[in-house]
């Protein structure tokens, strides 16, 4: 109701003079509140840009392109969408700015990663479960390749249609907190092991503490899998390789 009486509202203030009035999508769609209007979907909205068309309930929303562009037609609003957009990904900030905001999003005629299909905390990410739209603007933690996320755990529910974050997934885990943990040190022709408990919980390639069972001290190992861990030359091997990971997303 509340919707309702404010589209009432806003289409009365606009009045005949805004009938056909064209605009265009603004480059880094945000919203300053919870509550999305065409102020902050298009420039030069006027006092249509009061009209409410969506609630945002996390860090983005991802709008259905055709169901804005009527929405504004209502409001007097013409907007032609020339990129033939099929989404549009609106984000938490401050409006009215320019450039890439504070988030550094991406914007244009862009491609994002989104879920087809709602996923619970502890899930594991298939390559069905992805899908690439073209939006208006790309969050700057969303990843340009599917491969960073396949095969990752969701740390939250993540619902279809959500645009994918880096944040919002993590590798599966493989050892939890209390697990015995073989670790292993090789180099130079020199292999050795020891067994110790772990102190926190991990996935593939993500560090953890591990307690030494015999000396009762703590060392910083690298997971390799369930149970193994890894220490000296093979540790720093995965840090690298996770940082250049991390570097070209």
């Amino acid at each position: 109701m509340r919707l309702a009486l404010t589209l009432l509202a806003a289409l009365a203030l606009a009045g005949p003079a805004l009938a056909g009035h064209a605009v265009s999508l603004k480059a880094d769609t945000a919203s300053g509140d919870t509550t999305v209007t065409l102020g902050d979907l298009f420039d030069g909205a006027g006092p249509a840009g009061r009209v409410a068309v969506a609630e945002r309930t996390g860090q983005t929303v991802v709008l259905d392109a055709a169901a804005v562009q009527a929405a504004a037609r209502r409001a007097g609003l013409d907007w032609d969408n020339p990129d033939g957009l099929r989404k549009i990904v609106v984000r938490a900030g401050l409006t009215g700015g320019s450039g890439a905001g504070p988030t550094g999003a991406a914007r244009g005629n862009v491609e994002v990663l989104t879920y087809t299909r709602s996923l619970n905390a502890g899930e594991i990410v298939q390559p069905t479960d992805l899908t690439w739209i073209k939006v208006a603007a790309v969050p700057a933690d969303s990843p340009s390749d599917a491969e960073a996320v396949i095969g990752q755990a969701a740390k939250r529910p993540l619902r279809a249609g959500a645009v994918v974050l880096a944040r919002d997934v993590g590798a599966a885990t493989v050892i939890k907190q209390g697990d015995l943990v073989t670790v292993t040190y090789e180099a130079d022709g020199i292999l050795l092991s020891l067994e110790g408990k772990a102190m926190g919980t991990a996935g593939v390639g993500e560090a953890l503490a591990v307690l030494n069972t015999q000396s009762k001290k703590t060392v910083q190992t690298m997971v390799t899998g369930p149970g193994q861990a890894v220490v000296g030359p093979a540790a720093q091997d995965i840090k690298t390789a996770r940082s250049l990971r991390y570097a070209a997303r």
